[in-house]
């Protein structure tokens, strides 16, 4: 191994292991070339490659790829734990979701890894004060990706968002370390008020496929709900919530839900 690459891989082991992929990738599908050059092998740093591959996606004929290129290499400079929660995302994708074999394949293809990168500019944007243009991203990834995340929501790092489809989540939501959710998931509010309305997810929350969470109410930590929930009430850490209005049915049958993405109901 060269020294370069020996030093990539001890420093950023997830950024190395990226890039390695890449190679591999293009000699198994060589016509795959241009978009991997372009989108990983032209990068130096994971937070590059990131920033070229939200700017491609989130691009139109109202705002160019080289402004939003540039606001997302601002974000990435300014805030660090941008990057650090990007490759736990990386992470917690390849040890989460079956379909994803390479560290490779959420950076060049899942839309629930790119939108909850692209959210994590459309945040920092939302904390100094540029509201506007973290509409703007908000907007973007709801029509390129169906996912719609509130700028000013709070999401942890470690988060696997499977197939993504109709995901919203509220302005005030907290989402915590360690949480999976799956497609057309609602985390939120109930009527009209204009204070602190959507979810608190704890860490290490699994929520299955089309379950709706809604008010402000705490989702204990390491807890399931079922698919097709809604929940109401508070719901204690390690505890299997199901049905609607969603009750408790059970223990959460695991120490880590959201690692095993075991959702079904007394079956071991």
């Amino acid at each position: 191994m060269k020294k370069s690459h020996a030093h990539l891989s001890e420093c950023d082991p997830v950024w190395h292991q990226v890039t390695v992929e890449a190679q591999d990738a293009i000699s198994e599908e060589p016509l795959m070339g241009g978009l991997i050059h372009s989108s990983v092998l032209h990068h130096k740093t994971l937070e590059s490659a990131l920033a070229y591959r939200t700017s491609m996606k989130l691009a139109s004929n109202e705002m160019p790829e080289q402004i939003l290129r540039e606001i997302c290499d601002w974000a990435y400079r300014c805030d660090p734990s941008i990057g650090i929660a990007a490759r736990a995302d990386i992470v917690a994708v390849y040890e989460r979701d079956p379909a994803c074999d390479r560290y490779i394949l959420p950076l060049l293809f899942f839309k629930g890894f790119q939108a909850v990168q692209a959210y994590r500019i459309a945040h920092w944007l939302w904390g100094e004060g540029r509201s506007d243009m973290a509409r703007f991203f908000q907007m973007r990834v709801s029509e390129v990706f169906g996912v719609d995340i509130h700028p000013a929501a709070k999401i942890g790092k470690g988060i696997m968002i499977d197939h993504a489809h109709s995901i919203v989540i509220g302005e005030t939501a907290v989402v915590g370390d360690n949480v999976s959710m799956l497609h057309s998931v609602t985390l939120g509010g109930t009527g009209k008020e204009e204070e602190d309305r959507h979810p608190k997810i704890a860490d290490g929350v699994l929520i299955g496929a089309g379950a709706k969470v809604l008010g402000n109410i705490k989702v204990g930590r390491c807890s399931r709900i079922a698919a097709g929930s809604v929940v109401l009430e508070e719901v204690p850490p390690c505890k299997t919530v199901a049905g609607v209005p969603a009750r408790i049915v059970g223990e959460a049958g695991c120490d880590q839900p959201s690692v095993r993405m075991d959702q079904l109901l007394g079956v071991r």
